[in-house]
């Protein structure tokens, strides 16, 4: 059911997602707020769902193991989204969109899936020093159920997609650009390519 009034959008803000993050901290964008759309989700039960496993499969592991993360762009209505793509801010179509930055739409197949873009801060600062994104991006793959992950150049940002059937894919905006995995690599063989970081840790 969407949401109809300023209530219910301060309830819909205060859902616990997992352990350390609320709906609210995800319904922030910057496309939203220089154009005045509303970036509200039109089905909330599907938003809470697939956020739910976002949160608690992905981001809560790496709150956990590297500190405090940042959330940088995560959920977009469809209006904010297909607006982000005819101003030229980076968006893909909300076809490529649908189970990715757009929650609450299955995409073309009928899948469910969420994607939040997040720096961690405690890579950000090594980046800096190598501007190398593959460490944390090899780290998650032998770590994290995730499905996919886009790195790009700034801050060591990238997107990290749940979905219910993982793609498996590592892609950088960043040099050296292109795919790294594209799911035919097995998990936990790439400890040489991360090796002093920490060890995974849950709550």
């Amino acid at each position: 059911m969407k949401t109809k009034s300023m209530a219910a959008l301060e309830e819909l803000g205060r859902v616990r997602l997992s352990q350390s993050f609320f709906m609210r901290d995800f319904l922030y964008s910057e496309i939203a707020n220089f154009y005045g759309i509303p970036n509200i989700p039109e089905d909330p039960e599907l938003a809470i769902e697939v956020g739910t496993r976002l949160c608690a499969e992905l981001l809560e592991p790496l709150n956990a193991t590297f500190g405090r993360i940042a959330i940088r762009s995560a959920y977009r209505s469809p209006t904010v989204n297909a607006t982000g793509n005819e101003k030229g801010h980076n968006c893909s179509s909300n076809e490529k969109n649908y189970a990715g930055h757009i929650w609450d739409h299955l995409d073309a197949e009928g899948g469910r899936g969420a994607t939040a873009c997040v720096v961690v801060p405690w890579f950000a600062d090594r980046y800096v020093a190598n501007k190398d994104w593959r460490p944390l991006a090899y780290w998650i793959h032998d770590h994290l159920p995730y499905s996919r992950l886009q790195f790009f150049p700034k801050l060591a940002a990238f997107n990290i997609n749940w979905h219910e059937r993982p793609k498996r894919s590592i892609y950088g905006f960043a040099d050296p650009k292109g795919f790294l995995l594209r799911g035919d690599q097995p998990d936990g063989r790439f400890k040489d390519q991360y090796g002093d970081f920490p060890e995974l840790r849950l709550r």
